[in-house]
């Protein structure tokens, strides 16, 4: 049996653009995505703090260093500039893996920068 398990999380970014005449998905700034393990094209589940909306797409690799959160195509119209999301992935384990797992979890500040020590 496999299990689904959160394998990396940025949590609480800031959108910082809403493209709604995009084909669909996410763009991450790639210094984000690097940090808490996430690939291009990988599928995500994305959360809106502010109004509770959650989908599911994939990542478009952004513009290293420029903070970029841009949700792409029908889930522009979900989520606005400012509006705080969680980005998640997740990974298929066996049981056994999952029990020591640990995911990768980054903390953006208020403009999706991290710390010199999270780079």
């Amino acid at each position: 049996m496999m299990l689904n398990i959160l394998k990396s999380k940025i949590h609480c970014a800031r959108v910082t653009e809403a493209n709604l005449h995009y084909m669909g998905s996410i763009t991450i700034d790639e210094a984000l995505m690097d940090a808490a393990g996430i690939v291009a094209n990988e599928h995500v589940h994305v959360v809106n703090n502010n109004n509770g909306e959650r989908i599911e797409t994939y990542v478009i690799r952004g513009e290293r260093g420029s903070g970029c959160i841009c949700l792409n195509g029908a889930a522009a119209r979900l989520f606005q500039v400012g509006d705080e999301v969680i980005i998640m992935a997740f990974a298929a384990m066996q049981p056994e893996e999952a029990r020591t797992f640990r995911p990768s979890v980054i903390f953006p500040d208020e403009n999706n920068r991290l710390s010199p020590s999270a780079e």
